[in-house]
């Protein structure tokens, strides 16, 4: 029986299925991504959806959806499935009997006699859709329509019918090519059997998605429909449809499916299916290496790539040369020993204070890991960099003090990792010393200390160990309190925020770090009272007046809820990190248990991956981005930690 697969009664009950998303993705920053029924129902959904570089690499769906019919004895049944305001047109779930990943999405339909299976990827690098068709059984004549719905436009945005879309398609081998705007790429259709393509351009009118509806969003859209390809299909006979950018030979593309299909990595368990996720995010366009922080939502953030990095390439195929490949693109991206970020969805620029120091991190990871790379040469110079940084005020948004901690203050803007905003105000405001930003900061310090000793570099050791000592000296007396027994989220003019938070996990876990190991137990016990969930660590305690344990609603109402109690599943790597330090093998069983519990969640929301966030209360139901590289390489390097602590 396959790991991954759904029965009919599954299936055909739409409030099952439309909650649960496929995802595959090209390598080169394209995805596919719909329901398992193929109805579409965000924005971001589409058959082939690929960065523009005309467009700054911005994403864009061109391939909304494919809808197939099956035609016998003159009748037709359309297995396709769009939702329009308050109806599903047509209703072709209902013919779906089967779905499995084996080891790509597959469909099975059944129309009386016809049992018709589908299988639909992407090929690597390159911008290319391939859905292989294949009768499995039919007692007459029978001929498959294909009919294409085109998009053309950004993931972020809808399109409405207009007269300035060129809506001729050409004819080229095998198929038609389309281009409805300039400046986008043209999409080439083409089948590997001779069809009959039937020009029939109109415009379908307010297709709804339901999931843009619910996050408080316009959700209605037109999509533009060229025509449809026919053809007539046997008993055991496969058909290729390819879209793609290029044009394709129509006689290889079943050699190509083949190929492609064949270095397919299997998902038949929980650790290949992460294994395989770990991969979705890594993107390589051009001379261009990088992570993408979720999908569909997110591109690439300076943060997320260096936290995700060793779980997503170090933990899950021990790929130390990818890892290196990304840490020399982020290094080229430091600037005075800042990470600046581009939001393309809002147009927003922003310098996470804390990117610098995870980027120390990911090279002590590194290290680690390949214990003979000299990543003092490699990297030493941009650690020594980002130090200065801090100490030199080059930001008038962050500065080291006297006591060696580091202060961030900017009104109305977060620049820690709860960046939230709503009407301009942040939802959690932290002005002062944050904990996670100096456990880092202190981590770094004794990191490149530790390197700097090691190749004499006497002139820096002597320039940063007192910055160090002092770091060390004031971290617990300012952040610890003695009433609570937990380390104060952040300390700002008013004093200590003793909110239990989950950021103090880093303080413990880290491999430097000011604590005492009694300190660390301590926290350690708060966290696991207040915060630990099966899912993660909440990001405010349930005691908290202020604590929101749903995520849902619209805009506003999600970034009220998203720090304020929502689970995050990047914080448990650290947390289990934490008490292997202190307990060793005896955390072992622990450590399984949490991890673990992941496995259902290959079934649920994005399949064979891992969410961005989930609610705070139980049953700690997934929300966000479906894939999320952070989540994905917490689980992963947790089982690391796992097999480094507990064998």
């Amino acid at each position: 029986m396959a790991y991954l697969k759904f029965n009919k009664a599954e299936l055909v009950n739409l409030a099952y299925s439309l909650r649960r998303e496929i995802l595959a993705t090209n390598r080169a920053g394209g995805y596919t991504n719909t329901t398992i029924v193929c109805c579409n129902t965000r924005k971001y959904h589409g058959l082939l959806v690929v960065p523009i570089d005309e467009f700054q690499g911005d994403r864009h769906v061109l391939l909304s959806a494919l809808d197939e019919t099956v035609i016998q004895h003159g009748q037709a049944f359309n297995l396709g499935i769009h939702h329009y305001r308050d109806a599903y047109e047509p209703r072709g779930h209902k013919y779906i009997v089967d779905f499995a990943y084996e080891p790509v999405p597959t469909l099975t339909y059944r129309v009386g006699g016809v049992l018709l299976k589908k299988e639909m990827m992407l090929v690597h690098n390159e911008d290319q859709l391939l859905i292989r068709y294949t009768l499995l059984d039919a007692h007459s004549a029978t001929t498959l329509r294909l009919k294409p719905y085109l998009a053309y436009r950004n993931v972020h945005e809808l399109t409405k019918a207009n007269m300035t879309a060129n809506t001729r398609s050409e004819k080229i081998p095998g198929g038609v090519k389309s281009k409805l705007y300039n400046g986008f790429p043209t999409l080439h259709m083409q089948m590997s059997k001779s069809a009959e393509f039937v020009a029939c351009p109109d415009w379908y009118y307010n297709i709804e998605y339901m999931d843009e509806v619910r996050r408080g969003y316009d959700g209605m859209e037109d999509l533009f429909v060229p025509g449809y390809f026919e053809c007539s299909i046997k008993k055991g006979e496969s058909i290729i449809f390819s879209a793609s950018v290029k044009e394709a030979k129509p006689t290889s593309l079943k050699t190509l499916f083949g190929k492609t299909l064949a270095v397919r990595p299997p998902r038949n368990s929980y650790i290949e299916c992460l294994t395989t996720a770990a991969g979705q995010f890594i993107s390589q366009r051009g001379k261009l290496t990088e992570l993408i922080a979720g999908f569909p939502f997110y591109g690439q953030k300076s943060r997320d790539t260096l936290v995700s990095l060793p779980g997503l390439t170090l933990a899950a195929n021990r790929d130390e040369k990818m890892c290196k490949t990304i840490l020399d693109n982020m290094s080229q991206q430091l600037y005075e020993g800042w990470f600046t970020d581009f939001d393309k969805n809002n147009d927003s620029v922003s310098r996470p204070i804390d990117a610098p120091l995870w980027y120390c991190w990911a090279v002590q990871q590194y290290a680690a890991a390949v214990p003979n790379a000299n990543v003092w040469k490699l990297y030493g110079k941009k650690m020594k960099a980002i130090l200065e940084a801090y100490s030199n005020g080059s930001r008038t948004e962050v500065c080291m003090h006297d006591n060696g901690l580091l202060w961030s203050e900017e009104q109305g803007k977060p620049l820690n990792w709860m960046d939230a905003v709503v009407n301009g105000k942040s939802v959690s405001p932290r002005i002062g010393y944050q904990v996670e930003v100096n456990a880092l900061w202190y981590n770094a310090l004794s990191y490149v200390l530790e390197l700097a000793e090691q190749h004499r570099d006497t002139k820096f050791v002597k320039q940063w160990e007192p910055v160090r000592e002092k770091t060390a000296q004031n971290f617990l007396p300012i952040f610890w309190s003695e009433e609570r027994n937990h380390l104060a989220d952040y300390v700002g003019p008013e004093g200590q925020n003793i909110f239990y938070r989950p950021n103090q996990i880093l303080a413990c876990a880290l491999p430097y770090s000011p604590l005492s190991d009694e300190t660390k137990q301590k926290a350690l016990a708060a966290i696991e009272h207040e915060l630990l969930t099966p899912k993660g660590l909440r990001t405010l305690s349930p005691r908290n007046p202020l604590y929101i344990g749903r995520y849902e609603g619209n805009q506003t109402e999600r970034y009220q809820a998203q720090h304020q109690g929502t689970v995050y599943p990047w914080l448990l790597s650290f947390y289990i990190e934490a008490n292997f330090r202190l307990y060793g093998r005896q955390f072992a069983a622990k450590a399984k248990e949490l991890i673990a519990g992941f496995e259902e969640d290959m079934m649920i929301h994005g399949l064979c991956t891992i969410s961005e966030l989930y609610h705070g209360d139980p049953p700690h139901s997934p929300h966000g981005c479906i894939a999320q590289a952070s989540s994905v390489a917490a689980i992963l390097r947790s089982m690391h930690l796992i097999e480094q602590y507990g064998l």
